[in-house]
């Protein structure tokens, strides 16, 4: 049955041994040095205008935001005495155009409302806006697109920070509000600093694998040439890759079937081929081909083709309960259908596992760091796909020790920070504030 499984991957392309990990890696790297240039790159290499190293100010309190891919955070932080982050006023709203496209208005309008509470608590906003964000010297940002399957009309090209403070002025309150617009992660970057202040790191990546994926990295400001005022200037800034849009990367026929059906065809390939928010599509696609070709008993097949959807949680219950009455498992009649499913599976995370740590590796390569084990660099990770699917972690660690420690002679860190999203935003919004 495994070979059968491996021999249906192959014929679309799928197979996880074809995705070679030192020419993704490779190609990554070339992507990043362009996009650096200003060539003509997938990989955006936005300049965030924010670096690392000043003091974080005591007791003082800072609106904190976090536009997510499914959902939507407020609160307002600040650093005690021992420079300990107090969150507080959390709410919990959904992303505005996530359940139905809305227009430029009402999506300023209702970021406006779920401030409310706390708009009185601070001068200084902090705004973690996790989509493809051309980030100003003013800290604001002009908005790409959106991704994730978020449908909002007449917000790209705009900045964000701006319309944000607008709409919170037609409420009424006090427009003397300053914002500073980050990545989610760049806001990752910041909080796994911050929580580990003393291990010692040769540097630090921040890395999200949950509904999106993205990457960011401190890179040396006379390599960022395509701003001329960066490049001419000393020190180092945060850069985010916006990975998730790699798109050097080989593709089976499957995922261009797959791509085809999404909101946003032929736009963030990377993200489609790894990430939570696209792992149930692309492997309903992947099963129900699976099906069509014979891999399963008639039944189960019938059962498979009647399915409309597949979320990433729905693939992991299977996985932890393959004989249980979870979507997946009540499509199985006969235990060679329950054999096909897992080594379909198995092999898709597996294929992720390996861009992953192509990704990785080509950061943590370009920033010429983590020669030394005993001081790696620091990868925060954020994400549920990251953390909670069953099979992946233990894949990618597989292949950043061969590859990444013994082949390339580097090392890094996996790191987890509590709230590291919501903290990190706070730091930016505190340091990196224009009226700071």
């Amino acid at each position: 049955m495994k070979d059968q499984v491996n021999s249906f991957l192959r014929k679309y392309g799928m197979y996880y041994e074809s995705i070679d990990i030192e020419s993704n890696c490779r190609e990554f790297i070339n992507e990043m040095d362009s996009g650096l240039k200003g060539k003509d790159s997938s990989l955006k290499m936005i300049p965030t205008y924010i670096g690392l190293g000043k003091d974080i100010p005591i007791d003082e309190p800072v609106i904190v935001m976090d536009a997510g891919g499914t959902n939507f955070r407020v609160a307002t932080v600040y650093f005690d005495k021992d420079k300990k982050p107090v969150i507080e006023n959390f709410k919990l709203y959904s992303m505005p155009g996530t359940n139905g496209e809305i227009g430029k208005e009402e999506f300023f309008e209702t970021i406006a409302e779920y401030m409310e509470p706390v708009l009185d608590n601070s001068n200084k906003i902090g705004f973690c806006f996790s989509y493809a964000t051309e980030i100003m010297p003013n800290k604001d940002g002009k908005l790409l697109y959106f991704c994730k399957e978020v449908r909002v009309k007449g917000v790209e090209g705009e900045l964000i920070g701006e319309n944000v403070l607008a709409a919170i002025k037609k409420k009424g309150y006090d427009a003397n509000k300053s914002i500073v617009l980050l990545n989610d992660t760049v806001a990752t970057l910041l909080g796994g600093k911050a929580a580990y202040p003393d291990r010692p790191f040769d540097s630090y990546i921040g890395f999200i694998l949950g509904t999106g994926t993205n990457t960011c990295y401190i890179e040396e400001n006379k390599n960022i040439t395509k701003v001329p005022s960066i490049a001419n200037t000393d020190g180092s800034m945060l850069i985010n890759t916006e990975s998730g849009g790699f798109s050097k990367v080989p593709r089976g026929k499957l995922d261009i079937e797959f791509d085809s059906g999404t909101v946003n065809p032929g736009q963030y390939i990377f993200e489609k081929m790894i990430s939570g928010g696209y792992q149930g599509g692309l492997i309903l696609t992947v099963i129900k081909k699976a099906a069509e070709e014979g891999l399963f008993g008639k039944e189960c097949s019938n059962r498979i083709a009647s399915l409309d959807s597949l979320a990433s949680k729905e693939i992991d219950d299977y996985l932890y309960y393959s004989y249980g009455q979870n979507k997946l498992a009540q499509c199985c009649v006969s235990e060679e259908d329950r054999l096909a499913l897992y080594y379909i599976i198995d092999n898709m995370i597996e294929r992720a596992a390996r861009l992953v740590t192509a990704n990785i590796a080509a950061v943590v390569l370009k920033t010429g760091k983590g020669t030394n084990p005993c001081m790696p660099v620091c990868v925060t990770a954020e994400g549920t796909t990251f953390y909670k699917s069953k099979l992946f972690r233990g894949k990618l660690d597989y292949y950043v020790k061969t590859y990444l420690n013994d082949d390339k002679k580097v090392y890094c860190d996996f790191v987890k920070a509590d709230n590291a999203t919501l903290i990190g935003t706070a730091i930016a919004g505190l340091l990196n504030n224009p009226s700071a």
